[in-house]
């Protein structure tokens, strides 16, 4: 054991002088560094690490939690049912159920080749925003296929013709290392067929989506907006190849655009309004806010299927199910981080900021005194994210805008509980359309404004690499 620790020590000390002067180098970790989500992180590390309330969310509020919990992993059915508080699913869809994307509140996965339909993967349409859209874009961010509108939905209900397939295919793409170890990308490309309505637009675009996570939603909603404007402001003004940029959305509810923080490309304002859009896009489930089903005027049959609102005229979704689901999706809480103080950790941590992966992964934030949980106010959590849009390269690119995101903008996503993702999800694949089938993947698919970062890391030896590995599989 001395002489294992004596070489972990050596290690680290050799990847330390082998950094950059002016980088961080971290020999021990920070006070509390370990609880990702302050005062709400959960120490669990099973297959259910990520399906667990806040840690401080009192015994009275559980019950709360649990219904949410419900409603959010059981499937809906098709309406007319005896189940009268879950039907209306469809009648065009892409899941029953919440869970069947967010695997055990984890992450989504493109279809694999003989799957029926694609599930826990969906694909955003839109054409070119032109003037005569105006308002359209200013409301929904992009302008939607006009047969088959802004979401793909490979499945539906009886009588309702699905409006198509989905698959993913892939091309090699081979890159090597400075040490000369090469590996092999994989680029996806997206195979739409047996259209159900008709040719699409031809200048349709299209974006694969595979469902995030779910953990610290609450926590991440909670941020100051004063806090994400700084990143940004403070970016812009060190003039190092990264600025990202805020983008700015239709809030349903107060009729104007505000700061975007969710999504892939943090194309909506807050958690209520990102479920009440999956409940109709994904599901087919109206609610007060979105009270008509996701059919277009081509889909004649979608119009005219029987759906589950109340005699009363009240929503599939009630306004109660709503608030308990998004209850349960603001107190999902983020699992502690492991082995902060392993050395290995600790080099890849310095070499993580040698190559500059905190300017976008901005590691560290204070919640607002004035979060709409108590459980998620006044916390000091451990996201690395910043929330903003960042230019990712053409690698990256969908080609499609979503309100002021370009085609090459993604926000940047949250990296705390990446390392547990093969653990809860039963699969290790990244990136916005799942393209990177492991972290290392997902690091070499960085380009624009994180193309420097890239080069770092392929300038890398293996040590170095497997450093690095850890680091982020400790998140």
């Amino acid at each position: 054991m001395p002489s294992l620790l004596l070489r972990l020590s050596a290690l680290f000390l050799a990847l330390c002088l082998s950094a950059c002067d002016d980088a961080p180098r971290f020999t021990k970790a920070e006070p509390g560094e370990a609880q990702s989500g302050g005062s709400t992180t959960v120490r669990k590390t099973d297959q259910n690490a990520f399906s667990l309330p806040s840690a401080n969310l009192a015994p009275s509020r559980r019950l709360d939690f649990s219904v949410g919990n419900s409603f959010f992993r059981n499937p809906w059915v098709i309406a007319p049912a005896t189940t009268t508080a879950r039907d209306g699913l469809g009648p065009l869809f892409n899941t029953n159920g919440c869970q069947n994307c967010h695997i055990k509140d984890g992450r989504g996965h493109p279809p694999t080749p003989d799957a029926a339909n694609a599930v826990s993967m969906l694909v955003r349409l839109s054409i070119p925003n032109a003037p005569a859209y105006a308002k359209v874009i200013e409301q929904l961010g992009m302008v939607p296929e006009p047969v088959y509108g802004g979401q793909f939905q490979d499945m539906s209900v009886p009588g309702v013709v699905p409006e198509g397939k989905v698959r993913v295919d892939y091309t090699p793409v081979p890159v090597r290392f400075k040490d000369g170890t090469e590996i092999e990308l994989r680029k996806p490309t997206l195979q739409i067929s047996q259209l159900g309505y008709g040719p699409m637009h031809p200048d349709t675009r299209f974006s694969a989506r595979i469902a995030p996570p779910m953990i610290g939603l609450g926590l991440l909603e909670a941020i100051p907006q004063a806090a994400i404007l700084a990143n940004a402001q403070a970016q812009a003004k060190d003039n190092n190849g990264v600025s990202g940029r805020p983008n700015l959305v239709w809030d349903d509810v107060q009729r104007k655009a505000v700061l975007g923080r969710f999504g892939w490309k943090a194309g909506q304002p807050n958690l209520n309004q990102q479920n009440i859009h999956a409940f109709s896009g994904d599901m087919g489930l109206t609610t007060s806010l979105r009270p008509i089903d996701d059919c277009t005027d081509a889909q004649t049959a979608c119009k005219q299927a029987p759906n589950g609102n109340g005699a009363d005229g009240e929503p599939e979704v009630s306004d109660n199910i709503l608030r308990l689901v998004l209850f349960y999706s603001r107190n999902l809480a983020v699992p502690a981080r492991r082995d902060v103080n392993a050395p290995e950790v600790l080099a890849g941590k310095s070499l993580f900021f040698q190559a500059g992966c905190q300017s976008c992964h901005t590691p560290k934030f204070t919640t607002a005194a004035t979060a709409a949980e108590p459980e998620l106010a006044n916390q000091v959590i451990r996201p690395y994210s910043d929330l903003l849009l960042h230019d990712m390269g053409e690698g990256l690119s969908d080609n499609r805008t979503e309100f002021q995101a370009s085609g090459r903008e993604w926000r940047t996503p949250p990296l705390w509980g990446i390392g547990l993702t093969e653990t809860v999800s039963s699969h290790t694949q990244f990136l916005h359309d799942g393209r990177a089938r492991n972290l290392l993947e997902a690091v070499l698919w960085h380009g624009g404004e994180a193309t420097a970062a890239q080069q770092q890391v392929l300038s890398f030896n293996a040590e170095q690499r497997a450093a690095l590995l850890a680091f982020l599989n400790s998140l």
